[in-house]
């Protein structure tokens, strides 16, 4: 506050500009801190995880599409997940350095979303490899999962036509 200054015409509008000022230039600085810190959490977080956890939200709130920050990897993840019936639709938006894709969630004749739960398996802190004889279908064929082979994305089911193993990274029923 202005103290110990007469409040008469014009100190009183310096008064409040200087005010003002304080009070601005404070709020900018709580904005940057808290927009670090946000940026110092999404670096640490898997993508993977991020996007499959972004989907099942919306497809809990009953939403008809969302966006998310493009990725090679997570548009094969999302054009598998389409080819299951899980998204209705995946696009990529933008140019260069500024694409994000645009998923659409795919419910049933019911309202219901056909996506119900996803559980990360393979995290950045323990990878999990499996071989081919190892894998075995998710809900007992009702869901899949989807690993990194040598050969590109697969679901459970294509790696054990296949008869090839590798990484798994997700499961989605």
């Amino acid at each position: 506050m202005c103290a110990g200054v007469s409040v008469a015409g014009a100190s009183a509008a310096i008064c409040a500009i200087s005010n003002f000022a304080e009070y601005a230039s404070e709020s900018l600085r709580t904005k940057a801190l808290f927009l670090e810190l946000e940026n110092q959490a999404g670096e640490n977080m898997d993508p993977i995880s991020d996007m499959l956890i972004r989907i099942k939200n919306a497809a809990l709130v009953k939403k008809e599409s969302l966006t998310l920050p493009y990725s090679k990897l997570k548009l094969e993840v999302a054009r598998i997940l389409q080819e299951r019936g899980y998204l209705s639709a995946v696009e990529t938006k933008g140019r260069k350095n500024r694409k994000f894709l645009e998923l659409g969630v795919a419910y049933g004749q019911d309202g219901g979303a056909l996506l119900h739960d996803v559980k990360k398996i393979s995290k950045p802190s323990r990878r999990i490899y499996k071989k081919v004889d190892e894998l075995h279908p998710v809900k007992r064929g009702f869901g899949l999962a989807i690993i990194s082979t040598s050969k590109g994305l697969k679901t459970d089911e294509a790696a054990r036509k296949e008869k090839i193993g590798g990484e798994v990274l997700c499961e989605v029923w």
